[in-house]
Formats: C-alpha cells, structure tokens, sequence
C-alpha cells in the first residue's frame, strides 16, 4: 500500500493556509480529528458533560484499544493524560528511588525530562549520569554496558531530541535495560506517529508521547505505556478516585492497570480527537508514513545544503523528519518571524531546551524545519525560496 496523497491533501484543511514546517511542534489536524471533537462538544453542550461521557463509553474505550494498536500493547497498560510531560512524570515520580541510586540518559535529553532528574537528585540524593555518543552521534551502547552496577535504578531516553533528526537506538538500550533488570523509560513525544512504534522491540517498561505533534491529534492529550509486568511496582505521585479505591477510613487501594497513573477529569473531546488521529495513521501504515517523511526529510536537507550560510545540526546519520540548522550572521527568531509573515510556519529550538546537547556542540538557536507526510515538495521548494531570499 502506498499513501493516497490527493486524499491526504484534502483531508488537511490547514494546508491552503501555511506551509506548515512545524510539525515537531504541532501538525495540522485532518478534517476527521477536527469533526470528532466538534461533534462531542457538541454533544455535551447539548446533554451535558457527564452525559456525553456516558453516551460515548463504548468509543472512548475504543481509544485505548487504538493507541495499545498503535505502540502494539495492550489497552490496560495504557493511561490517558493531560499531556506527554504529564504521562512521563507521572511514571518517573512513581520509581521508588533511594539515596545512592543512579540515573542513566542520553546527551540530547530534554530540559523537562532532566530538570525532574535534577529534582529527584536534590530529594532523594540519587546521581544522573550521561551516557556518551560516538563521534558518529550514536549512542556508545559498550559504554553503556559498562556503567552498568547494582545501582542503577532507571535507563531514561528521548528517543528523537527535539533540536536534531537524531534517532537514538533505544532498542539497543532496551536490551542491556532488560538483561540487568533496570526500569528503562522513553519519551518518544517526537517519534510516535511518524515512524512504527514496538514497545516490545524497543524493550521500554515505560514510554510516554503526545497527540499534538507527528499523530495529528489535538493539544492538551497525550498518553502512557506502562508494561502490566511493573505497574504494581510502581506508586504513582498523585491519585484520586480514577487511579485508586478508597476501601475504608484508613485504607485505599490502586487500580491494577494503567488507569492508575490517569486522574478523574478529563477532556473527552480532546481523547476522541486522539483516537481519531491514532486511527487516521493506523489506516495509513505507519511503515508508509514514515517513508514519506524520510524522502521529504531528505529532500528538504539537499535544499538546505545548496544555500550559502545555512549550516545543518546534524550529529548522527540516523535522521528523521526533524531538521534543524542556523544561518550565520543571523538570529533564528528574526529567520523564524519572517518566514511565518510569507506563511510559513517553522520553530525556534533554544539551547536551553537540550542544554547538554548545545554546550557540547556550542550550539546558538537554533531554527527547525520538520516535515510531515501531507507536506510537498512543492512547498518545500517555497520555503528555500523564501529562506534564501532572507539571508
């Protein structure tokens, strides 16, 4: 199967309005993501919330049984959540870390993700360690092992930095993770709906993502895999009566799956709407999607190549759909401003989102172009037209 791109095109209103290279911040939603939120919120205005929510059990229901399709889980290792920060947290904040204890990451880690590692270092006394890249950008998975001791409590990886095309090998970390026994944790915000996700193959017990960004779905949404092996393991930092029992005056006890890390309120138009997008990319083959990307991603690098003062971060040859690069003698933010008054939309990536990264690299800001499988290179083309005209 290959993809029907006239229908893609069509079923993506925004697309007459922007050439929106902005995708590893938030895509543009099909015109199906968009009708089935309309049409709860509708529904709710109409009955009520609580009523709505009962009338669509059945459908949400569908939604963890779509996303568990998706990472090839099951639907009750699944949490919905606020967000992909909120479903990473609350999985990170229920390992019960002790004093002494050792994180492991990677060097384009996150600023939220390391940030909490620094919080947990003040709390509870544990050390953060870095595992290093080759000179090829790759993870050094031989170094890795060998950091390996009884200490080691967690693994945490981004497995696409958001300031790079970087696809860190999160499989290979899987493996030495499982062979010793050491909660292995994933944000895979960036890759999940522009490339096949396994959580079996990957070997994570934990892996986090969003709607808004390569899924298409709508803001304010994201979700959880928890493997069922862990979840009674695991505490998490805040409950209510979606994540636990109250049984008596001085007992309460957690749900067994994966609802346990989700609370009660949620915003049922935002989870249809992920289910709708989660089921779009299903439809497409995310094998098909991700070669789509691949060859846009590729072309846009070849333009970018072409023009003078333009110079591409790349720190691995393992590239994605993300594209990040600084023009000299000129801001980012002023770049940024002036494509989107020609409607195109790009992104500003500051040092400070993946300190280590841009310290070890002397990175300044940095301006990402990230493309989508309903981009051309038609628009692409515009984009280095209007660029090269900028600098």
């Amino acid at each position: 199967m290959t993809l029907n791109l006239e229908k893609i095109y069509r079923d993506t209103p925004g697309k007459k309005n922007a050439v929106h290279l902005n995708n590893a911040g938030a895509s543009l939603m099909p015109q199906q993501v968009l009708d089935t939120q309309i049409a709860h919120l509708e529904l709710e205005a109409a009955i009520g919330g609580y009523e709505a929510m009962a009338e669509r059990k059945k459908e949400i229901a569908d939604v963890y049984a779509s996303i568990a399709n998706l990472v090839s889980a099951n639907p009750n290792e699944i949490a919905i959540v606020e967000n992909a920060t909120v479903g990473w947290a609350m999985a990170f904040y229920a390992i019960d870390f002790k004093p002494g204890d050792r994180i492991l990451t990677v060097e384009a880690e996150y600023i939220s993700n390391y940030v909490a590692y620094l919080h947990m270092a003040r709390d509870k006394g544990v050390s953060i360690e870095v595992i290093p890249s080759g000179q090829d950008g790759n993870l050094c998975i031989d170094t890795l092992e060998n950091m390996i001791d009884e200490n080691v409590k967690l693994i945490s990886a981004t497995h696409i930095p958001t300031n790079s095309g970087l696809i860190n090998a999160v499989s290979d970390i899987g493996k030495v993770a499982k062979k010793h026994n050491i909660y292995f944790l994933v944000d895979a915000c960036q890759s999940v709906g522009q490339m096949p996700i396994d959580v079996d193959e990957i070997g994570c017990d934990m892996l986090s993502a969003t709607g808004r960004k390569y899924l298409r779905g709508p803001r304010g949404v994201g979700f959880l895999y928890v493997r069922k092996s862990i979840i009674q393991k695991l505490h998490p930092p805040i409950i209510d009566l979606r994540s636990a029992d109250w049984l008596s005056s001085n007992e309460y006890k957690l749900k067994e799956d994966a609802r346990r890390f989700e609370n009660w309120e949620s915003n049922y138009a935002a989870v249809l709407g992920l289910g709708s997008a989660v089921d779009y990319a299903l439809n497409l083959g995310l094998n098909n999607i991700q070669l789509q990307n691949t060859e846009l991603a590729s072309y846009l690098r070849i333009c970018l190549k072409k023009i003078d003062k333009v110079h591409i971060h790349a720190i691995s040859d393992r590239q994605c759909a993300i594209t990040s690069f600084y023009v000299q003698d000129q801001t980012a933010t002023n770049i940024v401003n002036a494509l989107r008054k020609n409607h195109i939309n790009t992104s500003v990536s500051d040092p400070s989102n993946t300190l280590l990264d841009a310290n070890k690299n002397k990175l300044p800001s940095l301006i990402r172009a990230s493309v989508h499988y309903y981009n051309d290179k038609n628009e692409i083309d515009n984009f280095i037209k209007i660029l090269s005209s900028l600098i």
